[in-house]
C-alpha cells in the first residue's frame, strides 16, 4: 500500500469526540481533516480544516466530500451503509465497507464470530412475538432482546425475566429486526483494542477491564486483571476477527470474562472509549495508530508506559474540571460540547500509575 503523504486530506464521517481526537492526531502527523456530519457545529469541526454539514443520504454532498479526500474513515458505525458503499467506489474507505456492514447488525456480527470459531452468547433472530417465544423456549430465561441495529449505551434492549413479558418487550422495541441473546453470567467485562494495517501487521494494547454505570462506560482499567492464558486468548480472538474482516484501522472487541472462557459481546469498527487511556499511557495512542493504519504508515508501538484508569465525565460531572486539573498525574480531556445533558459524554480523565501499581476496580 502506497503511503498517503502528509498534507493530504483525511475525511471523517461523524463529528463527535472520536472524530475530534482523530483530527488532533492527524494534525500532529501533518494531515488535514475534513469532517462530514449533519449536526450544527459538531465538536470535531473545531479542530478540522474543513466541515461539510449535510445528511449521510445526501448523495451529491457525499460525492463532493469524497472527491476532496485522499482517504475516508468513520468515527461511529451507525451510519447508513449504502452511501458509504457508494463513495467507496470513488475513494478508499478504511476500515472497509464490509466491516461496517457486519458490525452494524448484531445478527450479522455474532454469526460472523461463530463462523470463525469465536464464541458468543447463544442467540436467535427475532422478527415476531412468535419468534421471541421460540427463542425463550430454546435459550431459556433470563434473556436480552435487542434491536439488531442502532443500539448503544443500553438503548434498544430489554431484559426478559418471565415468558409472559414477551409481547410487551417485542412491542417496546418497535422493530421486527431483533435479536434474542441468552443471558451470560460473567465475572467482568473486557475489551481488546488493536490496530491492523493493509499488510496484515497487528499491534494490540492488550485487554483492559471495563466498568459500566447505567449502561454507559464509567471506568477502564489498563491492564485487565487476567491470567496469562486468558490474556493471550483475548488477543487471539481480537486478531482472528480483524484478520477475518481484512481490517485496516483500529478495531475494538468487547468480551465477557466467564472465568474459564471468553465470549465476544460485540465489535466496534473504530477507535473506542475503552482505548482513551492510550492518549497518555502508551507510546502510540489509538488515535494516532488509526491515522497511521488508514494512511499506510508504519504502525507505532503499543507498549504501555504506565498503568492507567480512564474515567468518563458524564453530564454535569464536567463541572469538576478545575478540581480534576489539580490532581497530580491526572490528564483531562474535554470534548468541546456546550451542553451537559444527562448521559452525555463531555470528556474523560486518565489517572496514571507506575507500572504494576494499578488500583483495584
Amino acid at each position: 500500500m502506497q503511503p498517503i503523504a502528509p498534507g493530504s486530506t483525511i475525511g471523517i464521517l461523524g463529528g463527535g469526540q472520536l472524530g475530534r481526537m482523530l483530527a488532533i492526531a492527524a494534525a500532529r502527523l501533518g494531515y488535514r481533516c475534513h469532517i462530514y456530519a449533519p449536526e450544527q457545529d459538531p465538536p470535531a469541526s473545531e479542530v478540522a480544516a474543513h466541515t461539510t454539514r449535510a445528511g449521510y443520504t445526501d448523495a451529491d454532498a457525499m460525492a463532493r466530500f469524497a472527491a476532496a479526500c485522499a482517504v475516508v474513515t468513520y468515527e461511529f458505525e451507525n451510519i447508513p451503509f449504502e452511501p458509504v458503499a457508494a463513495i467507496a467506489q470513488k475513494v478508499a474507505v478504511r476500515p472497509g465497507v464490509e466491516a461496517l456492514r457486519i458490525t452494524q447488525d448484531r445478527l450479522f456480527e455474532k454469526t460472523f464470530c461463530n463462523e470463525r470459531g469465536v464464541a458468543t452468547a447463544p442467540f436467535r433472530a427475532v422478527a415476531s412475538v412468535e419468534d421471541l417465544k421460540t427463542a425463550i423456549a430454546e435459550l431459556g430465561l433470563p434473556l436480552v432482546l435487542k434491536t439488531r441495529r442502532m443500539g448503544y449505551d443500553g438503548k434498544g434492549q430489554v431484559k426478559l425475566e418471565r415468558a409472559d413479558q414477551a409481547e410487551a418487550a417485542f412491542t417496546a422495541l418497535k422493530s421486527d429486526a431483533l435479536i434474542a441473546e441468552g443471558f451470560v453470567a460473567f465475572q467482568r467485562e473486557l475489551s481488546v483494542v488493536l490496530a491492523r494495517n493493509a499488510d496484515g501487521c497487528i499491534v494490540s494494547w492488550g485487554p483492559v477491564e471495563n466498568i459500566h454505570r447505567n449502561h454507559i462506560l464509567w471506568r477502564t482499567y489498563a491492564p485487565a486483571r487476567l491470567s496469562d492464558a486468558l490474556r493471550s486468548e483475548a488477543e487471539r480472538i481480537a486478531a482472528t476477527l480483524a484478520e477475518g474482516l481484512d481490517y485496516v484501522g483500529v478495531l475494538a472487541v468487547e468480551l465477557f470474562d466467564c472465568g474459564d472462557r471468553l465470549l465476544v459481546n460485540e465489535m466496534a469498527p473504530r477507535v473506542h472509549n475503552s482505548g482513551h487511556w492510550t492518549l497518555d499511557a502508551a507510546v502510540t495512542s489509538q488515535f494516532e495508530q488509526h491515522i497511521r493504519a488508514i494512511c499506510g504508515l508504519p504502525l507505532g508501538s503499543g507498549e504501555r508506559l504506565c498503568d492507567a484508569v480512564m474515567e468518563n465525565l458524564i453530564g454535569d460531572e464536567i463541572a469538576a474540571w478545575v478540581d480534576l486539573l489539580a490532581e497530580p498525574k491526572t490528564k483531562l480531556h474535554l470534548y468541546g460540547k456546550t451542553e451537559a445533558r444527562p448521559g452525555r459524554k463531555m470528556g474523560h480523565v486518565n489517572r496514571l500509575y507506575p507500572l504494576g501499581s494499578l488500583p483495584q476496580p
